[in-house]
């Protein structure tokens, strides 16, 4: 399973996680979706590549910036998108952002757009 339109999304299963998918959909890409940090890491091994993984910072088993650390041990340069109450200045990596979920759709695109220029 590898692809440059698949995503990743890492959730905790509340009740935006419907309205992520959908969004993501929307815009084109294929989601492989998991409610467990443990099983999001896994299943970024397996799959080799990913356009960018989405992780909902409250996902409960794993704070968001130590999952994002797991992902990055796997492939250091997929880009991230962490999903945040508020946009905050701070990332764990120059190849990742932290935006609202009302903010996914053109933050993702900014993020993809900036890594492949690179």
């Amino acid at each position: 399973m590898t692809g440059y339109n698949i995503i990743l999304y890492i959730s905790d299963g509340a009740s935006g996680h419907h309205s992520v998918l959908a969004t993501l959909e929307e815009k084109g890409y294929q989601v492989v979706s998991t409610n467990s940090p443990t099983k999001g890491v896994a299943l970024l091994y397996v799959m080799h590549s990913a356009a960018a993984v989405v992780v909902d910072k409250a996902a409960s088993e794993q704070a968001g910036f130590d999952l994002v650390q797991s992902l990055r041990q796997i492939h250091p340069k997929v880009p991230v998108t962490l999903l945040c109450g508020e946009q905050i200045d701070s990332s764990p990596s120059p190849t990742d952002t932290c935006v609202k979920e009302d903010e996914l759709a053109s933050g993702l695109q900014h993020l993809l757009t900036a890594e492949s220029v690179a």
